[in-house]
């Protein structure tokens, strides 16, 4: 099974514990995200797939463990360096996240306006190359609520890039898109990551699209990364929580239910309960 040595890692998260109360999140997990590659971060729905993004841009603090971010360990930087490294960074939110009062060319011109000492008239040129990219150009006087799902999606890809930046990482992407806007989305990620030679992370539990443009995943559950490898390589990893993720498999280790007591207990049911 492939693996990344750290030399070549832009990320590195080692021995990574979380906990959100009494429920563990993350219980030593270990990754190497490769420099300039598309790696995708996957698993079932509540596995933390989201608050490992969070953990990596340093909103959300490991109960133990480390995340380093070229060699910077993220949670232990200065307040001014960790916002400086955030620049360094772009997320694609999973619902885009847009501001509703603000113009699509507002919102994509946002992070420029907020980072930067740019002038207006290249701010106008930096943003209108963006829209371009993501084929929404002739949108920019629209309204966040004048765009359709997968618009809005792209939006938020055009404000993702805008300051160029080093890693980008995308909260399930593909998530409520129509065919053809799933199949854009796939194709901007692809042709973005070897154009513009930055790292992509992508979060998702789509199967078929993120794997077709993902360089390495890492599979994760209970806490923990079960599997990891090239596309090629999870196909054909026959571990029981691997097939059953990978497959769709309703019936399988990793359970539909979350942990409750017995529903008879909850409905006051249970035997001796008249």
């Amino acid at each position: 099974m492939s693996k990344q040595s750290n030399e070549d890692s832009v990320i590195i998260v080692d021995d990574l514990h979380f906990s959100r109360g009494n429920r563990t999140i993350f219980n030593g997990v270990n990754l190497r995200i490769p420099r300039g590659k598309v790696t995708a971060i996957m698993g079932p729905s509540g596995t933390g797939k989201t608050t490992l993004l969070k953990l990596i841009g340093g909103q959300l603090r490991p109960d133990a463990g480390r995340v380093l971010v070229d060699a910077s360990d993220v949670h232990r930087l200065p307040r001014h360096d960790l916002f400086l490294l955030r620049e360094r960074m772009g997320m694609l939110f999973q619902s885009g996240a847009l501001f509703t009062d603000m113009s699509v060319f507002d919102n994509v011109a946002f992070p420029l306006r907020v980072h930067t000492k740019l002038p207006e008239d290249m701010i106008r040129d930096i943003v209108l190359l963006k829209l371009n990219a993501v084929g929404l150009r002739g949108a920019h006087p629209l309204m966040p609520s004048e765009l359709s799902g997968g618009m809005t999606r792209r939006v938020a890809l055009a404000r993702a890039i805008v300051l160029d930046p080093d890693i980008v990482m995308y909260d399930e992407p593909f998530a409520g898109q129509d065919p053809i806007a799933m199949g854009v989305l796939v194709k901007l990620i692809s042709a973005m990551n070897k154009a513009l030679g930055h790292t992509s992370i992508i979060v998702s539990h789509d199967i078929k699209e993120t794997m077709s443009i993902a360089d390495h995943i890492f599979l994760i559950s209970g806490g923990e990364v079960i599997a990891q490898g090239t596309p090629e390589e999870l196909s054909k990893n026959h571990l029981p929580q691997v097939e059953q993720f990978m497959q769709g498999q309703p019936d399988g280790p990793v359970p539909f239910h979350y942990s409750a007591q017995p529903l008879l207990d909850d409905l006051g049911l249970a035997e001796g309960v008249s």
